[in-house]
């Protein structure tokens, strides 16, 4: 079954402006940098145009780009922060045993006996490594799970959900224990 909604997935983010003659400095997100170009238009978060690339190139680690929409050094200036998102259908399908991790957002995390835990919500980075936030199938406080091997033995991205090891800290209720 296919969301007839974009999945909107951040691909890059605008640094700055790059010179003085409406150049744009990007850190991008995606494994060829280059890339970037061969999305089409790049979207903000609410689906609207942001930068259509008329010219991209490497500069140290990053990219400087040229936009349709933008002319001047002030304009690109304005721009510093933006994130920048392309259609998830936009983006080549991942080898066998490989996955966005956008594509983990709203899988049913189940337990062994298949009753469900909740739904992601989304997926963190703290510093410590993955996680991901389950909201509870009913009312209540959304509750983390690690994205290990020990947490999560397996997935089922095709079918839309995910076998998960509650930790111990987390009640039945999704409540932390202390």
């Amino acid at each position: 079954m296919a969301d007839a909604a974009p999945r909107l997935i951040e691909i890059a983010r605008v640094a700055g402006a790059f010179g003085v003659r409406g150049e744009i400095r990007i850190t991008a997100y995606a494994e060829d940098p280059l890339s970037l170009k061969g999305y089409g238009p790049l979207s903000k978060r609410d689906g609207s145009v942001a930068l259509t690339l008329t010219a991209v190139r490497m500069h140290k680690g990053g990219l400087v780009v040229r936009a349709r929409e933008v002319e001047t050094k002030e304009q690109a200036d304005l721009l510093r922060g933006l994130r920048l998102y392309v259609d998830r259908s936009a983006l080549p399908e991942p080898e066998e045993d490989e996955f966005y991790q956008a594509d983990l957002i709203g899988l049913e995390a189940r337990d062994a006996s298949g009753a469900v835990l909740g739904t992601v919500k989304s997926v963190q980075d703290f510093g410590a490594g993955d996680i991901l936030e389950i909201a509870p199938p009913e009312k209540g406080p959304t509750w983390y799970l690690p994205f290990t091997r020990d947490a999560v033995p397996e997935l089922h991205i095709a079918e839309r959900w995910l076998l998960a090891t509650r930790p111990e800290e987390v009640t039945a209720e999704g409540e932390a224990r202390g």
